[in-house]
């Protein structure tokens, strides 16, 4: 078998066997196969693209290529979910809390944020003293025991998809359907979930700018997960404007925390609610979407999901008294707020830039080993449809930094405002089962 052969193959639009794909993966992974041919047949996947049994191989193939997460010893259905990204997506935080208070056990692994804002972990270690790094037998026994853990993804988890993701990086590959994919489920799969919800983001802050492109790579990733013997179901929600009101790391632990009391941004709740209804669904806590929706609005209301989070951080080494007190998490020195300078009412944002804002203020990473401002982000005063008068707060930028003045006018820039109110947003568009 030679790697020039399968690289012709797939250029003229042949269909890889899955003992092909595992000789290339395997290949590359050790070494035995250079950069500039797996480039090759990066790019001739982007163009001629791969069928369904080939995406699913592909997907087996980078599980195998390291370790896979044993999570037998966990009782009951364990329900993962996965977002494809956005700014101001703090769902996961919600949803954990939640979930686990209808009795589904979350078994939760997540990595740190590499661009506008951290991880989901990185969120929660701006809580005094949280840690994500437990041990196999600590992790289970959290869930087994409070049916709730998070943790860091190990560092041998699908590396065949962590190198071949840097080489996409670097020679203009990301954009193909089977390869994203391939990657997402890898991951999920790797991680031992029975059965995965997962949240495509659609619109100015995501990787899918149409809702076309979102519903094939929510379609591909169903079918991957049925073929592979886990439940999944995709869920297309909208991104294009921040989710919530704050983006950042910190203030979206207080933003959480305010969802969680019944006070949230409309937007953020709704989409919260939904992932974790069909979480409870696909873990057997309700028979329907509808009646697990309503009882996760009485249990928000009650207050349950709140004293569930304050419980998540105080067994992973967490003040719990930021809960009651959000005051007490990390504060920037300096708030500057942006103003409208024009008047009508907000027609879009373009949330990409919002986020580029927020890692420049230094609430993300721009390489792995930077470090986060906890204290670092943005909070949306006025979203789209809102009303704006001139010298009006759009936004307001958090930072430490004495040197902010790229931060603002990138922040500045995102909004456009007309003068006609524009049609309401779909924050749901379309779930894919």
């Amino acid at each position: 078998m030679r790697m020039v052969d399968l690289i012709h193959k797939k250029k003229q639009g042949g269909s890889l066997t899955c003992d092909e794909i595992n000789f290339i993966v395997k290949g590359y992974t050790s070494g035995k196969i250079p950069d500039y041919q797996m480039s090759a047949l990066l790019m001739s996947i982007c163009f001629m693209s791969m069928d369904k049994r080939e995406i699913a191989d592909l997907t087996l193939a980078y599980v195998n290529s390291g370790d896979r997460i044993n999570l037998t010893e966990i009782n009951g259905i364990k329900v993962d979910k996965h977002s494809t990204g956005g700014v101001g997506d703090k769902v996961s935080l919600i949803i954990i809390p939640l979930v686990a208070s209808v009795g589904i056990p979350v078994a939760k692994m997540s990595g740190r944020g590499l661009g506008h804002t951290g991880g989901t972990i990185d969120k929660l270690e701006a809580i005094e003293g949280f840690t994500a790094n437990l041990s196999r037998k600590q992790f289970i026994s959290n869930v087994n025991t409070y049916k709730m853990a998070i943790a860091g993804q190990s560092e041998n988890l699908t590396p065949a998809d962590k190198k071949i993701y840097a080489l996409r990086d670097v020679t203009a590959t990301v954009e193909s359907v089977p390869l994203i994919a391939a990657s997402v489920m890898s991951k999920k799969i790797a991680s031992g979930a029975d059965a995965v919800v997962l949240d495509v983001k659609v619109g100015s802050g995501a990787f899918m700018k149409s809702l076309d492109e979102a519903r094939e790579l929510a379609q591909t990733m169903v079918e991957i997960g049925k073929s592979l013997g886990r439940k999944t179901i995709a869920v297309i929600t909208d991104m294009s404007q921040p989710l919530g009101l704050e983006v950042g790391n910190a203030n979206e632990v207080k933003e959480s925390i305010e969802v969680l009391k019944g006070r949230g941004a409309y937007d953020l709740c709704t989409v919260s609610l939904t992932i974790a209804s069909y979480m409870a669904v696909l873990g057997g806590a309700f028979p329907d979407f509808d009646k697990a929706y309503a009882e996760f609005q009485a249990i928000v209301l009650s207050g349950q999901s709140l004293k569930k989070l304050k419980q998540l951080v105080q067994i992973q080494g967490g003040n719990p008294d930021v809960i009651d007190n959000p005051g007490k998490l990390p504060q920037a020195k300096y708030h500057i707020a942006i103003k409208s300078s024009e008047s009508g009412y907000i027609s879009a944002i373009n949330t990409e830039s919002i986020g580029v804002s927020a890692m420049l203020l230094g609430a993300g990473r721009k390489n792995k080993d930077d470090l986060i401002d906890y204290s670092a982000g943005l909070t949306m005063v006025k979203k789209i449809g809102d009303k704006v008068n001139i010298g009006d707060t759009i936004c307001i930028l958090h930072t430490n930094l004495e040197n902010y003045e790229e931060a603002e006018t990138m922040a500045r820039s995102a909004y456009s405002v007309k003068a006609d109110k524009p049609k309401p947003i779909n924050y749901i568009y379309e779930v894919i089962q």
